[in-house]
């Protein structure tokens, strides 16, 4: 699922301790892919004998779930084997958690008020004016805060033709998943914050995040 979106593998990815995680926002290629099968390969000789490959729904034309699977399949052939599970609407529904019930009551709490509110700024001689630019708002949530914004300040930050945000926070979490699966690879933070990848072929060293 996600559409163009891969918040939903690569978040999966980061709780569910995957390899890898192949999403739209973040090119990848044939290269990138017989480096991860390596990966995979050279770890279930050691004492983990499990591995997790994940895909967002339209994170490459051409490299479907299908050619994914088997080339996992052919080129692990002796080593391990693989499974292919597309979730799909599976993932949805389900009794909510604690969590839910507590978000959906404080956001939906914090519409009808915000209605109320506007309604009384709006109403005047028995008219609605709803003509101004935070009368249409959306409810999110932004580091932390439930913030109403004007749906015209998100179209400058919205990619219409995919229905994503331009700008994706949780891309910079992408290399924990390198990481935290042991990639002989290395990681530093450069000036502006971000994670900056090294190669480093024979060992595997963190920088400080």
């Amino acid at each position: 699922m996600g559409g163009y979106c891969g918040y939903l593998a690569n978040m999966g990815g980061l709780a569910a301790g995957a390899d890898a995680a192949y999403i739209f926002e973040e090119k990848f290629d044939i290269r990138e892919l017989q480096a991860n099968v390596e990966h995979l390969t050279e770890k279930m000789k050691t004492g983990i004998q499990r591995g997790l490959v994940l895909r967002n729904e339209n994170s490459n034309e051409n490299y479907t779930t299908d050619f994914i699977y088997q080339l996992y399949s052919e080129e692990g052939k002796g080593v391990f084997d693989c499974r292919k599970n597309v979730l799909g609407h599976m993932q949805q529904g389900g009794a909510p958690s604690p969590f839910d019930r507590n978000f959906g009551t404080k956001i939906s709490a914090k519409a009808v008020l915000w209605i109320s509110k506007k309604l009384k700024e709006s109403y005047r001689k028995g008219k609605v004016f709803a003509n101004t630019e935070d009368s249409v708002c959306l409810l999110g949530m932004r580091r932390r805060n439930l913030i109403f914004q004007p749906v015209i300040e998100l179209k400058d930050e919205t990619d219409f033709v995919h229905r994503i945000s331009k700008e994706q926070w949780w891309l910079k979490l992408r290399q924990l998943m390198k990481i935290l699966a042991k990639y002989k690879t290395s990681y530093d933070v450069s000036d502006s914050g971000q994670l900056e990848h090294v190669h480093r072929p024979k060992e595997v060293e963190c920088g400080t995040i």
